[in-house]
């Protein structure tokens, strides 16, 4: 190789070299902010807040109750006012005359709309409380009665219909027919007329599906008592220990003729306050764990985009190992020439 030759060939390699550590610089830099990419996401995943589940012994409660002779009151507010005073309702239950839901039945309609008739067999359901000589006259109970009897009959079919409205609200007429106990007598069986006209029947107009019967008996009557003033006495632990009930606000700002009652607390988990914080934190769960498979997805590819710039800069450091070996090489050929060059000036 000659003196020319050798110096373009020299100038080619550093060129060569020059544009691989060019090469190289920029892989590093890319390489610099892939890292501070994947370090941002680190710390976006140490600064995330892992949700815990909620402790049942968080949303436990402490219900208050009294008794007044057969009856059981449940507090279900007290509300603090001034002067030591606080606004209270309670629940109060006692055990009296109620009406209760007793089985299906299948109701045949009869007549055109819209005014049907009903019936469970053979027997007409009438409206409760109407006295008419239709009804006086076809009812297999009301039939048998004489006058007095007939009409204390219809005076006790007034005190059902009460119950029910008091129960189920009065936005309903309620129907009635008597059935035979096993001992022969009769008793009173009531039907609602909006579930029975909202059944569906078949083309002989008979429902598809059961309509509820309801029937008269003994059972637990709950009264919503509110608004009513009292004062409470507590005791070390801060719990209600004692209660008094004013009949008025007046009686009980001047702390006169209160009615005394004995507190009984009993702690109660609040499972739908519990429930509900559970759902929260299912969704929190839910939520955390899709972002930490997202921030995992992005840094998985920051590290294989990495994994490929440094194979790329193992390859350009080969090329530059290289062209450092070739240029190494050059040079000698170069000083040869040079010497040879000056052996023959000086011959």
């Amino acid at each position: 190789m000659g003196m020319s030759a050798s110096q373009a060939r020299f100038l080619s390699l550093t060129a060569r070299k020059t544009n691989t550590e060019y090469e190289g610089q920029q892989i590093n830099q890319q390489r610099t902010t892939l890292s501070n990419e994947s370090a941002n996401y680190y710390s976006q995943l140490a600064s995330m807040t892992v949700p815990t589940p909620p402790s049942s012994s968080d949303y436990c409660k402490i219900t208050y109750s009294f008794e007044d002779g057969t009856e059981n009151n449940t507090i279900t507010s007290l509300i603090a006012q001034p002067g030591g005073i606080y606004l209270m309702n309670y629940l109060q239950e006692t055990v009296g005359e109620t009406i209760n839901a007793n089985g299906n039945v299948i109701v045949t309609r009869n007549g055109d709309a819209p005014n049907y008739t009903y019936a469970i067999g053979a027997t007409t359901l009438y409206n409760l409380t109407s006295n008419t000589p239709d009804r006086r006259e076809k009812d297999p109970y009301l039939s048998t009665l004489n006058e007095g009897d007939y009409e204390d009959a219809i005076a006790l079919e007034s005190k059902y219909l009460e119950i029910l409205h008091n129960k189920y609200g009065n936005t309903t007429n309620w129907l009635v027919r008597y059935q035979k106990d096993g001992n022969g007598s009769y008793y009173p069986v009531f039907y609602n007329q909006k579930e029975i006209e909202a059944a569906n029947y078949t083309d002989n107009n008979m429902s598809t599906s059961g309509i509820k019967s309801y029937v008269y008996g003994q059972g637990t009557v709950t009264k919503d008592i509110r608004n009513k003033y009292a004062r409470v006495e507590q005791d070390t632990s801060g719990r209600y220990t004692t209660i008094i009930i004013y009949n008025s606000q007046d009686d009980c700002e001047k702390n006169e003729d209160g009615i005394t009652y004995k507190l009984t607390a009993k702690t109660t988990a609040d499972d739908a306050a519990y429930n509900d914080a559970m759902n929260k934190y299912y969704f929190d769960k839910a939520q955390y764990d899709k972002k930490i498979q997202e921030v995992n997805a992005k840094i998985e590819i920051i590290q294989v985009q990495d994994k490929n710039l440094e194979l790329k800069l193992k390859q350009l450091d080969t090329e530059e190992n290289a062209i450092n070996t070739e240029m190494e090489a050059v040079k000698k050929v170069i000083q040869k020439n040079v010497e040879s060059s000056f052996k023959t000036f000086n011959a």
